[in-house]
C-alpha cells in the first residue's frame, strides 16, 4: 500500500505545472485583463478626425492583429454607436497588472490621445470552441 502511495505521488509530482523535463519552473500562468476604450469628445464630430488621429487608429488595429496572431489578445472590437457611445473592448493576456497597464498605455490610439482608457483584472467564464 505505501508503495502504491509513493507511486501515485511521484506520478501527480510529474504533472505539475511546476515540473519542466529540464528541472526549471513553469513560467507563470497569464492572467486576463480588459480595457475599455473611448474616443476623446474632440473626436465625436466626424469632421473632426486629423491624418494623425486616422493613422493612430490604423496602428491601434495593426498593432492589436498583431497581439491576436501571438495569442496576446484574446478579443478586440468596438460598439457600432455614433460619438459618444462608442467604446471598445480588449481582451487580453499579461503576467501581471503593471505589463497589462504598460500594454495599453502603449496602444497607439491611446497613446496619440485618440482614445483614453481603462484597465480591468478580468475573468473569462466562458469561452466559446
Amino acid at each position: 500500500m505505501i508503495r502504491l502511495l509513493l507511486a501515485l505521488v511521484v506520478s501527480l509530482a510529474s504533472l505539475s505545472p511546476l515540473h519542466a523535463a529540464d528541472g526549471a519552473a513553469a513560467p507563470a500562468p497569464k492572467k486576463q485583463f480588459l480595457y475599455v476604450l473611448r474616443l476623446v469628445p474632440r473626436l465625436y464630430d466626424d469632421k473632426a478626425w486629423t491624418k494623425a488621429d486616422e493613422a493612430a487608429v490604423g496602428s491601434h488595429f495593426e498593432r492589436l492583429k498583431a497581439a491576436t496572431a501571438t495569442g496576446q489578445v484574446i478579443l478586440a472590437g468596438r460598439t457600432n454607436e455614433p460619438g459618444e457611445k462608442t467604446m471598445g473592448l480588449v481582451i487580453f493576456e499579461a503576467p501581471d497588472e503593471p505589463t497589462a497597464r504598460a500594454f495599453m498605455e502603449g496602444d497607439p490610439a491611446v497613446a496619440g490621445g485618440v482614445m483614453t482608457a481603462t484597465l480591468h483584472p478580468y475573468t473569462i467564464a466562458l469561452r466559446a470552441k
